[in-house]
């Protein structure tokens, strides 16, 4: 967590991605709190070019992932990781596109 606010602060969102992605496979083998459904996600996620990073979010054990995709390639991920997630499993994923801010601020 330490090393990822400080690539946060300094921009470096490639190297964040990469804590994202040691995160998800740290949860998934050393607590063993994520299923198949999403280490499926997670790991068809990693397989597009421009995601930059992915994990499973939530208390585990099934819920759902966070990505984060350059805005050129999200089209690409919601078909391919859709298509091949259904392909695996049977069921279909549901994508959530959101946007950075700024954070909470005074108003």
């Amino acid at each position: 967590t330490i090393r990822a606010v400080k690539a946060l602060k300094e921009g470096k969102i490639e190297e964040f991605g990469q804590l994202m992605n040691a995160s998800h496979i740290s949860l998934r083998d050393d607590y063993e709190v994520s299923c198949e459904e999403i280490d499926i996600l997670v790991e068809e996620a990693w397989k597009i070019g421009g995601v930059l990073g992915s994990r499973m979010m939530g208390a585990g054990f099934g819920g759902c992932t966070v990505s984060i995709v350059e805005n050129s390639a999200v089209n690409d991920f919601i078909s391919q990781v859709g298509e091949n997630y259904y392909a695996q499993t049977g069921l279909k994923a549901e994508f959530y596109v959101v946007e950075t801010g700024n954070g909470a601020t005074v108003l």
